[in-house]
């Protein structure tokens, strides 16, 4: 039977008091990062995958593979930059998106390299910089939905089925775990059905192990109509997964922060656990580029923190280091949001599309 490490024993732990001590910081944009390099069809494939019969430019995850040592410097960028947690680089290495590739067969070599990749960089960091370095497994959306169909001609029709998302889920989670990450994000959340799949996922997972690492939660508000793609509110969309106990619950992508705003208030009115937000950098131009600079970014986000709204902050599409390194500066003089006094009076939370309180 698999077992977590000390380092993973000891994650729940140590995060509760950086979040209690002060805002902690979440990377930047890994995709920006890597697009930076430009890199052609050949570096994506490397010697190992010269003869592969798809495509495999624009395969991020599958860098982890072939070009590991650019993944690595990327994480060490944003630990430099002051995170004091990064994601890995695995936002799509699940069986169900890597069948856009033809490599779902590389599934669990690919997150069990890319949490060996982000804990050398929090090591190195660890190193030089002598404090806690925290590796979180990132988790994806996936590119098929449980609530919506793609076809509008047969709305009853799903390209997925449950247990094929739960199944994904479960082998990319527990490859992540055994390579060694301390927390797993569930993220860029669009269909809450496939939140829900990917936690029921995680305890089997659990079972498995024998234990249990955090599992932070961030949600993506799609438009200014403040709903998911799925069509839920932020309230709504927490009552629906707060059965789970997530360890930080927040929302990311989509979204400049300034077009957040109204949704970070509303997640950190009700929300029972820290709160996370790393929003992109502003809205995308018309050729899809972000140009939020990293002053304008921590700005906002510094506000929030001001609010008293946030435990953990950080950056999506279009960030980078520099966006990062702003962000800790502007966000270091705020507290951390405080959380509800255990044994308060809590209503019944129900949801829909929309949430139900009863007291």
């Amino acid at each position: 039977m698999p077992s977590l490490t000390q380092r993973q024993s000891t994650a729940a732990a140590e995060l509760r008091h950086l979040f209690a001590q002060r805002i902690a910081i979440l990377d930047g944009a890994m995709g920006t990062m890597l697009q930076a390099h430009s890199l052609t069809e050949a570096q994506f494939r490397g010697e190992r995958f010269a003869q592969h019969p798809h495509d495999l430019k624009g395969n991020n995850d599958l860098l982890c593979l072939t070009r590991p040592q650019i993944v690595e410097a990327v994480h060490y960028a944003y630990f430099e930059a002051g995170a004091d947690m990064v994601e890995t680089n695995t936002f799509n290495a699940n069986r169900i998106s890597q069948a856009d590739y033809r490599t779902e067969a590389l599934v669990t070599e690919m997150n069990a390299a890319a949490a060996r990749i982000a804990l050398r960089a929090a090591r190195r960091a660890e190193d030089k910089y002598r404090r806690r370095c925290f590796v979180a497994g990132a988790l994806g959306p996936l590119n098929r939905t449980l609530s919506l169909s793609p076809d509008v001609n047969r709305p009853d029709f799903r390209a997925v089925r449950w247990d094929e998302v739960v199944a994904a889920y479960a082998e990319q989670a527990r490859a992540l775990v055994a390579g060694g990450v301390d927390a797993l994000l569930i993220e860029t959340i669009f269909d809450t059905l496939n939140c829900k799949a990917a936690l029921f996922a995680l305890d089997r997972v659990w079972e498995e192990f024998g234990g249990h690492i955090p599992v932070l939660v961030s949600v993506t508000i799609t438009d200014q109509s403040g709903r998911t793609l799925s069509g839920q509110t932020t309230e709504a969309f927490y009552n629906s997964i707060r059965h789970a106990h997530p360890f930080c619950v927040g929302l990311n992508c989509a979204l400049g922060g300034a077009q957040m705003r109204p949704y970070v208030e509303e997640i950190a009115r009700h929300a029972e656990c820290p709160v996370s937000c790393y929003p992109n950098a502003g809205l995308p131009n018309a050729m899809g580029g972000y140009d939020e600079t990293p002053e304008q970014t921590a700005s906002v986000l510094a506000d929030f923190a001001a609010e008293g709204w946030l435990n953990l902050v950080g950056g999506c599409c279009g960030t980078t280091p520099a966006h990062i390194a702003a962000i800790a500066k502007a966000v270091r003089k705020h507290n951390p949001r405080p959380l509800p006094v255990p044994g308060e009076s809590r209503p019944l939370r129900l949801s829909g599309l929309e949430p139900l309180s009863i007291t």
